[in-house]
């Protein structure tokens, strides 16, 4: 099915009806606050150049992509070992919505090479980081299976660009960012084994040398598009030694220069909790020819370029389902009545409402954030790279475990429809279960935040990052005052944790969900004080208040009184000043 397929009724809001159905709404216009956000964060040119694209993608993204993720996901990919005459050919034959949304985010977005090449939407040069997780932010409030191998070939292109020897990138870049689907070649990363998983210094799968490339010998475990046409894959030299010194990383082809398939099998997929739309396997590597990228020996810190920049697109991934899943509660909650009253009326819902807001807002933030970080750091502007490298986890972390709750909580606005598979939630709900576990599960990745505090010096550049973010924002005397002392505890409590090494591994989530609220917490103030915006300003304060300072849980507390005017939808005029505006206690 292609979007031009569908009836213009799909693309409108259905009529009022005791169970309201938001299917049909432009998911860009009904996030008013992204809009806003974006000047922050884009260059004029290229946002005025993308504005249509970002008003189209949000439209398509809430009515004909989402009838197509939906339908992908009720007829997952399947494996076929062999053709209809018997010919040993493996494929996996994907629904054809499943082409249709590659075709979309691939092809006619060009998700997966804006960053690496001029000319994708009509832009001449690369744009920047920011731009790419704008657009994909809104195709995931609708796919996000698909956005797996959208990242990974992103990331492969990347670090191949950034590791493989120049005859390697010119033979097989070109593959990775076109635009035209026959040409198109996907990529994966074969990283895990069954005794390797987050430790990949165990990695058992043998490379041997053959010529000027490697045979690989090895079953890799859990493998997402596994008919990738390259694959990025952690193999040991033989005769290197044990431990993360002796693997190396390798560039694995779909098919070799004469067109045969290269030697390795896909032995099964998985039915996975989750994005059920996209292929995740096993493989089996048989003596498959693949090629070295980069230094040998360096192979996990040159897959780990690949992993950080995946962890930020797992990020991402989190914060649009929170996005799709706060707006779906909030039309619920604005056009079901009951008792009376709309539901947005009733002081609990408010209550829930926000919760649901916050990390919500939390993890867009971080986004843009960590996206302008990366940017920076790729121009070897000094500081910058410490400061992506912490940043990068730390979304990774925190918003992907928010992902869980604010979703399920979602899914309970709606009610008993929302339990059911006609509707989105489920999905999301099951969707965002993913992203405490890939590209690291939580515990590794809050240890990888103290690790960028011990090995990167990256504290004290976090520190003047938020030193520099609230010089540039009038804030309330007093609110500063708080965000000072807070801020100050936060980094003395992720100080201790770094500095008591291996006795303070245990203390490793505790600091890092403290320096995520403290850095989103200052960054929605900051994106306040430029836009102008109250509505931003209590929300950040709420923000600090309510993820970091002392509460009595057995102390009843008061809805704030501009609860109601934040959960109405922003009609554009909000510029009152900010300084004005003292949340904190």
């Amino acid at each position: 099915m292609h979007p031009s397929d569908l009836p213009a009724a799909a693309m409108h809001p259905a009529a009022a009806h005791p169970v309201p159905d938001a299917h049909g709404q432009n998911l860009y216009t009904a996030d008013p606050v992204l809009a806003r956000l974006l000047p922050l964060y884009l260059p004029a040119d290229l946002l005025a150049h993308l504005t249509p694209t970002l008003q189209r993608l949000g439209g398509l993204a809430g009515s004909v992509l989402d009838t197509l993720a939906h339908s992908a996901d009720n007829n997952p990919p399947v494996l076929q070992h062999r053709s209809r005459s018997g010919i040993d050919a493996q494929s996996i034959v994907k629904h054809p919505d499943y082409v249709a949304l590659e075709r979309m985010a691939f092809c006619e977005l060009g998700l997966a090479a804006m960053s690496h090449r001029g000319g994708v939407l009509g832009w001449p040069a690369p744009m920047p980081a920011a731009a790419k997780y704008a657009l994909t932010y809104l195709f995931v409030q609708a796919e996000f299976g698909l956005c797996c191998p959208l990242s990974m070939t992103d990331s492969l292109a990347r670090t191949l660009r950034k590791f493989g020897h120049p005859d390697l990138v010119a033979q097989h870049l070109p593959g990775l960012t076109t635009q035209v689907f026959d040409d198109l070649q996907q990529g994966a990363m074969f990283m895990t084994e069954q005794g390797a998983g987050s430790d990949v210094a165990a990695t058992a799968t043998r490379a041997e040398p053959d010529g000027d490339a490697y045979r690989l010998h090895g079953d890799k475990w859990f493998c997402s598009n596994p008919d990738a046409g390259y694959a990025m894959v952690l193999a040991r030299i033989d005769g290197a030694p044990a431990g993360m010194g002796g693997v190396s990383l390798f560039l694995l082809p779909r098919r070799l220069a004469d067109g045969s398939a290269n030697s390795y099998r896909i032995l099964r997929l998985k039915d996975k909790l989750g994005t059920r739309s996209m292929a995740s396997g096993e493989i089996r590597l048989e003596g498959a020819r693949a090629w070295l990228v980069g230094e040998a020996g360096r192979g996990f810190q040159q897959m780990a370029d690949m992993v950080n920049n995946s962890r930020l697109s797992n990020g991402m991934r989190a914060a649009g389902l929170m996005r799709r899943a706060l707006t779906e509660a909030l039309f619920v909650a604005r056009e079901r009545r009951a008792f009376g009253k709309r539901l947005i009326d009733l002081p609990l819902m408010r209550r829930q409402l926000l919760k649901l807001m916050v990390p919500t807002e939390q993890a867009r933030s971080m986004l843009f954030q960590t996206a302008e970080a990366l940017r920076r750091s790729d121009a070897q502007e000094p500081g910058a790279y410490p400061l992506a490298r912490i940043l990068t986890p730390l979304i990774k972390f925190r918003a992907c475990r928010d992902a869980r709750r604010v979703t399920g909580d979602a899914m309970e606005v709606r009610g008993g429809c929302g339990y059911i598979e006609e509707w989105a939630d489920p999905r999301l709900v099951r969707d965002a279960h993913l992203g405490s576990i890939w590209e690291g599960t939580s515990n590794i990745v809050a240890l990888d935040v103290i690790r960028a505090v011990q090995r990167e010096g990256s504290l004290p550049v976090l520190q003047q990052h938020w030193r520099t973010l609230l010089d540039a924002t009038p804030l309330h005397p007093a609110a500063r005052a708080v965000f000072d002392a807070t801020l100050a505890r936060v980094a003395d409590v992720a100080q201790r944790a770094a500095a008591a090494g291996k006795a303070g591994d245990h203390q490793a989530r505790q600091a890092a969900s403290a320096l995520y609220h403290a850095t989103t917490a200052t960054a929605m103030a900051w994106e306040a004080g430029q836009m102008g915006c109250a509505r931003r300003m209590r929300l950040a304060q709420w923000t600090l208040k309510a993820r970091l300072l002392p509460a009595d849980p057995l102390e009843l507390d008061a809805l704030p009184d501009w609860l109601a005017d934040l959960l109405e939808p922003v009609d554009g005029g909000d510029r009152p000043a900010v300084a004005a505006v003292q949340v904190l206690g």
